[in-house]
């Protein structure tokens, strides 16, 4: 009988341990990418999730051999699904493109050879070669409820006397006219979120839309008017930059200009890495789609 009673304890902790063994979908998060404390940045986002899941990060603008590399890693771990987990401020960053590099729509030319000169051209489009079906998030920071802490949390963290300061949060921003009304719109409603939590005299949000010379200089002016008006007015600003990482050029634009700032971006923080699961969690329901 003890022998029966030790055999059921063993098959049901042999039954367990497969079951725990079975991989489970693959996670692929996609981020920008830069320096080496930028990526770190993001590394330590998705550090505290990989005991539970089989998790690899994929650097670059939608990079075609980075995408390749990162799906035949967990492929390699036996993933036969990959949920992608696009890590951009807005959920239309590279979508398309993403779709047409893991061959979801379109029809990108098959993977070049090295003879073909183009595995290092980091904007080049082509099809990876992949056996693995794959499902995409389209919910971008801009618009993800976590990250109205995140700007709590940052604000809060610069903050002496909320009544006497204005809070500028400062994103990217696209080119699109639309587009830019969209993440503005987004980023209003992280301000509503704080105006309701801390009593900051004004808060305003921008984009500085920095690759495109002749609206940048539109929003600079802007920018700049906003912090000089609360330096006249000897309000303190705080400037919180709605960024993945870091505080990009705006220490260029804000020269000369009294302002608070740590310098941060949205991560580190928790509010990112549960971010990122709840997006594995959505995505891992599928539906996935088949190259």
């Amino acid at each position: 009988m003890k022998q029966l009673f030790l055999a059921m304890i063993l098959a049901a902790a042999t039954a367990v341990a497969a079951q725990a063994q079975e991989p489970g979908p693959g996670v692929m998060v996609m981020a920008h990418g830069g320096s080496a404390v930028w990526n770190e940045g993001v590394l330590s986002a998705v550090e505290p999730l990989r005991n539970d899941y089989n998790i690899e990060v994929a650097f670059g603008m939608a990079d075609a051999a980075s995408l390749q590399e990162t799906a035949a890693k967990l492929e390699a771990l036996g993933a036969e699904e990959i949920v992608v987990v696009r890590l951009f401020v807005s959920g239309d960053s590279w979508y398309e493109r993403t779709q047409q590099i893991l061959g979801l729509v379109g029809d990108a030319p098959m993977r070049p050879t090295e003879a073909d000169h183009g595995m290092g051209h980091s904007m080049a489009i082509w099809r990876i070669d992949t056996g693995a079906s794959y499902a995409l998030n389209t919910e971008g920071l801009a618009n993800a409820p976590e990250m109205t802490g995140v700007l709590i949390d940052r604000a809060q963290a610069l903050s002496e006397d909320p009544a006497n300061e204005d809070v500028l949060i400062l994103a990217h921003g696209p080119a699109e006219h639309e587009e830019n009304a969209r993440w503005l719109e987004a980023l209003e409603e992280h301000a509503d979120a704080i105006r309701e939590t801390l009593p900051f005299n004004k808060i305003l949000v921008e984009t500085l839309r920095e690759d495109w010379p002749e609206t940048r200089e539109i929003a600079e002016r802007r920018i700049r008017q906003f912090v000089g008006s609360a330096n006249t007015a000897s309000r303190n600003v705080l400037v919180i930059p709605f960024r993945v990482h870091g505080f990009g050029p705006y220490a260029d634009v804000l020269e000369g200009l009294d302002y608070i700032a740590d310098g941060q971006g949205l991560v580190p923080h928790p509010g990112v890495t549960e971010w990122i699961e709840r997006q594995i969690e959505l995505l891992s329901e599928g539906p996935f789609l088949q190259p």
